[in-house]
């Protein structure tokens, strides 16, 4: 259903500017030359930079489009009538596609048709001279020549095909062919307007999947991206095959755009074309990547500075998101305006739902223009009513439409209305579609202005490359992950998570946590204690209890809490456990913490959540609620645990067949480990090393194996290296060489000149190592380096080019070992091929010697944790450990 057509104050379009002075005479001047490649050649080239120049005294930028293509249509119609004179009548020479369109940027392609009535005849050689000189001044088209029949045949096959015809325009030759053409693969020849549109909107669907759905992608393409320029040509394209007009304004008079709209739409399509010929200027090339270094200068030359809170680039990037995602709004309402009106029924009886809304069509739609003004607190109750009635397909265009003019009305009086909060929480605590409503309450702009805090990181990026999303979308994937643990369909991913969820008496608390643990980034200062006095407000005032509302502020107080402890700290520690016991409490404020931070790290980036995260999470939970449990005033102690991991050892190599132990026996390959092995490995990781080596048999040979079994969400390898103290950092580089993710490492002393070195190790996809013939070329590539004596080997492996793009300061820190045996180091560095390796060099270079490493890569940065010792077993002096970090710092600042 269509809104009434409104008046239209014209605005003058882009396409009417006045003539470039460049372009007089240009075609005469290339017709007398005596050396067309150069003039040609020449020609072009001063024509670009003089519309660079034009651009950075910041001329419209749809001037500079269409003068381009203008440059180009003097350029390639000179061109076809050197090469062919009169015989270029019997052809149409025919732009296509964008060129089409009389739209070029600097780097876009220059597609061609050349339309033939039967053959080519004697005409070839012209047509191939007339390509190639095209080439030779830089050009570089794409081109096909077909009859008017085989281009019916194409288009009929590939919508593509039919959408570039359809934006054709005559350059040179046969206006009748032309025309021909144009009429056979029109609406009334092939594609009607109906399944035109079926198909444009499936491949848009496809198209904005290969992005993921979002317009917030770390490097988004302006072009083909959700909310890119694509999605404005798609709008372009169905209006001009089904409404019969040439120019979006012409939506305004038909009732499917407002004049706001429309110079929203138009303001947003300038500034994604001034980005994209900025961009064309500074590769030199057609690219429609927004890249991260690409990003950065950008920023600069838009002239961003980077300021106390946030980065220039941050400031650049969110102004785009917020754009894109403006123009992503349109699309999506505009295409539902078309499908209403080309697709479905027209005007059938609605279905009354209220006094203030019904469905039509499958689409949840108000009664009145004047709904939500004479009853504010509909613009709450329309999602309500969407979680409510399953049946609904949506909200249609035109509802859509009077939300977004009515925003105004979410107020601070709005705000603190009873009745709206109580509508907002039983839109959290509704049974079904609170994820989809609080996203589609977030497109259409309410939840920015019903929680304002919320509205201020709409669009905010991080300039790294572990937020893989916006504040605000990645906020949303984080509440959706908590709700799929509370709903039982989705038990096979999580399992414990769901058993935990769905155990809960107010799993609210946790969706509110979510929602709030990252509200106050961007504002400068710690974000976790600002989000946690706006949740404390915001509870309070939406009628949760204290305790309810203490518990929603703690968790977004301390939302990182599990996450960085798990990853940093010893684990393995009873002291450790015990005082993250401390911090927690009771076992309620666990449950929820735990299930806070698989979402958050989760729904942070998904390439860096993998089965090692998912399990050491799961191990640290189940050992803080163990302490829990026992009471906290009696922490558990180590050589119980100790004992506790021999037995369950033992229990388990007793029910191996293929290992005969006497029943009374302890293992012999223990008798040369520590307390600290057997605290820091878990008893099937004991008992695989146990069968391993008892398997390997001489104590004084060399073992390297890659175990068949996931162990601790990771692939373990197992390696005892005899009179080699380098065994680390030769084990890590070659295991860096072949690709591989080292998530953990412990270095255990086996013996006065050995060491038993576990590891666990990932595929650099985050996957496990599942394919045998894998596990037994990194088990040999162990065996041959260790084997050698030569000294450690390079690791080749190149750093991907999005890691390249950042630097990251060495910082180093150091603290006792809270067992007093030992330092802790923790390094924060660029990540890079072969850090472990070089870090474990400098260790040997001062005697020092590595017994665990806790990896932790965060996108581009490298925060790892090494418990280190002296030759002679104790903590490292202060002056080596002055010697350590400048040797360090000087060795990983040179990359």
């Amino acid at each position: 259903m269509r809104r009434s057509p409104a008046s239209v104050d014209q605005p003058a379009t882009d396409k009417s500017a006045g003539k470039w002075a460049f372009l007089s005479g240009l075609e005469t001047r290339l017709a007398a030359s005596a050396t067309p490649q150069k003039t040609f050649l020449e020609s072009l080239r001063q024509g670009d930079d003089e519309l660079a120049r034009r651009f950075d005294r910041g001329e419209r930028v749809a001037a500079l489009v269409h003068d381009r293509a203008r440059l180009v249509d003097t350029l390639v119609v000179s061109a076809w009538q050197r090469n062919l004179g009169s015989d270029g009548e019997q052809f149409a020479l025919v732009a296509v596609g964008g060129y089409g369109r009389g739209e070029l940027h600097p780097g876009s392609d220059v597609d061609l048709l050349i339309l033939v009535a039967n053959d080519i005849g004697d005409a070839g050689d012209s047509l191939n001279n007339f390509l190639a000189f095209l080439w030779d001044i830089g050009l570089e088209p794409g081109h096909s020549v077909r009859t008017v029949e085989q281009c019916v045949s194409v288009a009929g096959d590939d919508i593509t095909v039919a959408t570039a015809l359809m934006e054709s325009r005559l350059l040179s030759g046969a206006a009748v062919l032309f025309e021909e053409m144009r009429e056979k693969t029109g609406p009334s020849g092939i594609w009607p307007s109906e399944k035109f549109f079926e198909a444009k909107l499936a491949e848009q669907v496809k198209r904005h999947h290969r992005y993921h759905d979002t317009a917030y992608n770390l490097e988004p393409n302006i072009k083909s991206g959700p909310g890119g320029l694509r999605d404005i040509q798609m709008i372009g394209w169905v209006a001009k095959r089904h409404f019969k007009v040439d120019d979006l304004q012409q939506l305004v008079p038909l009732g499917f755009l407002t004049t706001g709209e429309y110079r929203r739409l138009h303001a947003g399509q300038a500034y994604l074309w001034r980005v994209r010929f900025a961009l064309h200027r500074l590769t030199g090339r057609r690219e429609d990547r927004l890249l991260f270094d690409h990003q950065v200068q950008l920023a600069k030359q838009f002239g961003y500075r980077d300021g106390p809170q946030n980065l220039a680039v941050e400031a650049f990037m969110q102004r785009y998101y917020r754009m894109v995602m403006r123009l992503s709004r349109l699309n999506e309402m505009l295409l539902q305006f078309f499908q209403e009106a080309i697709l479905l029924q027209a005007d059938p009886e609605p279905k009354i739902i209220n006094a203030r809304f019904q469905s039509r069509n499958g689409f949840l739609e108000a009664r009145s223009a004047n709904v939500f003004t004479r009853q504010p607190s509909a613009l709450l109750e329309i999602f309500q009513i969407l979680q409510q009635q399953s049946g609904l397909r949506g909200v249609s265009a035109t509802t859509i439409h009077l939300i977004r003019r009515n925003l105004r009305l979410v107020d601070e009086e709005f705000r603190a209305n009873p009745a709206h909060r109580k509508l907002f929480m039983d839109i959290i605590k509704a049974q079904a579609g609170v994820t989809h409503e609080l996203r589609r309450m977030n497109d259409y702009g309410i939840l920015g202005r019903y929680i304002p805090a919320f509205g201020r990181i709409v669009g905010r990026m991080q300039y790294d490359l572990f937020h893989a999303y916006t504040v605000d979308a990645h906020t949303l994937f984080v509440v959706s992950n908590l709700r799929r643990f509370a709903l039982p369909r989705f038990d096979h991913e999580f399992p414990a998570c769901s058993e935990i969820m769905q155990s809960l008496d107010h799993p609210e608390v946790a969706y509110l946590a979510g929602l709030f643990h990252d509200i106050a980034k961007g504002r400068g200062g710690d974000h976790s204690q600002l989000g946690a006095e706006d949740a404390a407000e915001f509870c309070t005032a939406h009628g949760l209890s204290q305790h309810q509302s203490q518990l929603v502020a703690w968790l977004v107080r301390n939302h990182l809490l599990l996450s960085v402890t798990a990853q940093k700290k010893d684990i393995s520690d009873p002291a450790v456990i015990h005082e993250f016991a401390n911090q927690v409490g009771d076992q309620s404020r666990l449950d929820f913490l735990y299930l806070l931070t698989v979402a958050d790290v989760r729904g942070t980036n998904p390439k860096l959540w993998n089965s090692w995260k998912a399990s050491l999470f799961r191990e640290f939970y189940l050992r803080v609620r163990q302490a829990l449990h026992s009471g906290l005033e009696s922490p558990q102690d180590q050589e119980e645990l100790v004992a506790n991991h021999q037995r369950d050892a033992l229990a388990i190599l007793r029910e191996q067949d293929h290992i005969n132990l006497p029943a009374d026996s302890t293992p012999l390959p223990w008798d040369s480990l520590g307390a600290e092995y057997f605290l820091r490995h878990s008893p099937a990781e004991i008992a695989w090393h146990t069968g391993v080596l008892l398997r390997a048999g001489d104590t004084a040979s060399l073992v390297a194996t890659v175990g068949d079994r996931e162990m601790r969400g990771g692939t373990p390898l197992l390696v005892r290296a005899i009179r080699r103290q380098d065994s680390f950092a030769v084990a890590t580089a070659a295991l860096d060489d072949m690709g591989l993710n080292i998530v953990d490492a412990v270095i255990s002393p086996a013996g006065d000149e050995g060491t038993l070195d576990s590891y666990l190790v990932l595929e650099h996809d985050g996957q496990p190592l599942r394919d045998q013939h894998r596990q037994q070329e990194v088990a040999n590539r162990l065996r041959r380096v260790l084997g050698s004596d030569q000294a450690t080997p390079r690791v080749s492996r190149k750093a991907p080019r999005q890691v390249r793009m950042f630097s990251t300061p060495t910082r180093l820190s150091f603290s006792p070992d809270r067992r007093g045996n030992g330092t802790i180091m923790e390094l924060i560095t660029g990540d890079r091929p072969g850090l472990l390796s070089e870090v474990a060099q400098a260790l040997q270079a001062i005697d020092a010697h590595i017994r665990t490493a806790k990896i932790m890569t965060i996108g581009e940065r490298a925060e790892d944790v090494f418990f280190i010792t002296s030759t002679g077993g104790g903590p490292l002096s202060e002056e080596t450990q002055e010697l350590l970090e400048q040797r360090l710092t000087d060795a990983l600042n040179r990359h």
